[in-house]
């Protein structure tokens, strides 16, 4: 089947304003079928990388091979030859002001590297694509973030959403996003994924980073361990000991698995945002919940809310709903987590392009009291004038005012993020 992707609008208008679009995101969340569509309706001619005669060419020859395909062109799978990023920028250094000269895409994220970032300033748009998000599934289209940032719950109210029980939760969850496993019967699910981490995780791991040596065991037992951490802190010394691993060996491989698009980490949110990045431990989450569920074992949706790892799934699910909803949202957003001096916690932070700050708790409960929303109240008190209001996802069908302290808060059920409101 396929999807439309919400993504595709705003691809096609940096590539007017920019020289290099870079679509970056998981193997086999879509990358590949959009930009052939796209190609195909701006006339761009399509090359991929995973061509093994073209591979060794880009490797032995890049001014060359890039003389030879001519732009404007779409580069598919870029990351398989990184040298020729140094012929692309030769190439649009004399472009004498022409855009959208090459699109290309990656399921290891390069272009996050400082070296690459110098190599093509200016030049360069970098947009995410992930699995598919629950809007386009169903070929919804709507601006989730925007409508949250906003405070504009009313939408949201009504025959618009509905209830989820711990089964239809599960469900979700089991199911994740990936196009091609979504469409599975459970079985055959079970068996992609399993090729995915053996033929995808693992063999790109190798190819991708020049691993060495006993990685593969290694790797195996870590990315295991860190399915049953999703929605918790990180402590790499705590993950090394269970696993007789070193921790340095750990952090290393864990910031290779979220440049691979497996993992994300979530930094601390402080009102400092030079320190954001050093300051306290970043929390979990896998990048799609089916994938987690299958490293877990966890194939049936009767009995997953009985399995200590339902409550963070069910955060890690919303997080990545509203992180696929923020790569076409009208609003720049960046997102963290919170955890005070005292141990408040909050599970989400939103924040806007001007400072301005969200907070946002999941239960997967359908009743919510007015002491859930504690962690919310925790947070505005630190953050101040820049706290605009606090979401509370939950199970339930009603989005319910609720104000803790000074905190101006609403209920939302989880199922808001599932389709277009009325």
């Amino acid at each position: 089947m396929l999807y439309r992707r919400h993504v595709k609008s705003r691809i096609v208008e940096l590539l007017q304003d920019f020289r290099i679009v870079y679509l970056t995101g998981p193997r086999q969340a879509g990358k590949s079928t959009l930009v052939r569509e796209i190609a195909k309706e701006l006339r761009m001619d399509y090359y991929t990388l995973d061509d093994a005669a073209l591979q060794a060419s880009a490797r032995s020859d890049p001014q060359g091979l890039l003389a030879y395909l001519k732009t404007p062109l779409v580069l598919d799978e870029f990351q398989m030859a990184p040298g020729l990023i140094g012929a692309i920028k030769m190439v649009s250094d004399t472009a004498d002001g022409r855009k959208g000269l090459f699109l290309l895409t990656g399921s290891s994220d390069i272009f996050r590297s400082a070296q690459v970032q110098e190599t093509l300033p200016g030049h360069l748009a970098r947009v995410e694509l992930y699995p598919l998000s629950h809007s386009e599934r169903h070929d919804n289209r709507f601006d989730l973030i925007d409508r949250l940032l906003s405070g504009t719950f009313d939408a949201f109210d009504g025959a618009s959403v509905k209830p989820l029980n711990r089964i239809a939760l599960g469900q979700l969850l089991i199911d994740g996003g990936y196009p091609e496993a979504i469409t599975k019967p459970p079985r055959s699910r079970s068996a992609w994924f399993s090729s995915y981490v053996e033929g995808r995780l693992l063999k790109d791991f190798e190819t991708m980073h020049q691993a060495k040596g006993d990685y593969h065991g290694k790797l195996s037992a870590l990315v295991r361990s860190l399915a049953g951490m999703t929605g918790n802190l990180i402590k790499y010394a705590n993950i090394a000991n269970d696993l007789s691993q070193d921790d340095k060996t750990v952090k290393k491989y864990m910031e290779m698995l979220e440049l691979m698009f497996i993992i994300r980490r979530l930094h601390p949110y402080v009102r400092n945002s030079a320190k954001r990045a050093v300051v306290g431990m970043p929390k979990l989450h896998f990048v799609d919940t089916g994938l987690a569920c299958h490293l877990l074992g966890l194939k049936h949706a009767e009995s997953l809310h009985d399995t200590p790892f339902f409550g963070g799934l069910v955060e890690n699910f919303v997080y990545c709903e509203l992180l696929k909803h923020a790569t076409w949202s009208s609003e720049d957003v960046n997102f963290f987590h919170f955890r005070d001096t005292a141990r408040h916690e909050l599970d989400l932070v939103m924040e806007r392009s001007d400072g301005k700050v969200v907070g946002v708790e999941v239960k997967a409960s359908m009743t919510v009291k007015p002491e859930d929303f504690s962690g919310i109240s925790s947070f505005a008190d630190y953050a101040k004038g820049r706290f605009l209001h606090g979401i509370l996802f939950y199970s339930g069908d009603k989005v319910l005012p609720f104000r803790n302290g000074d905190a101006t808060c609403h209920a939302v059920p989880i199922s808001a993020l599932l389709g277009a409101p009325a």
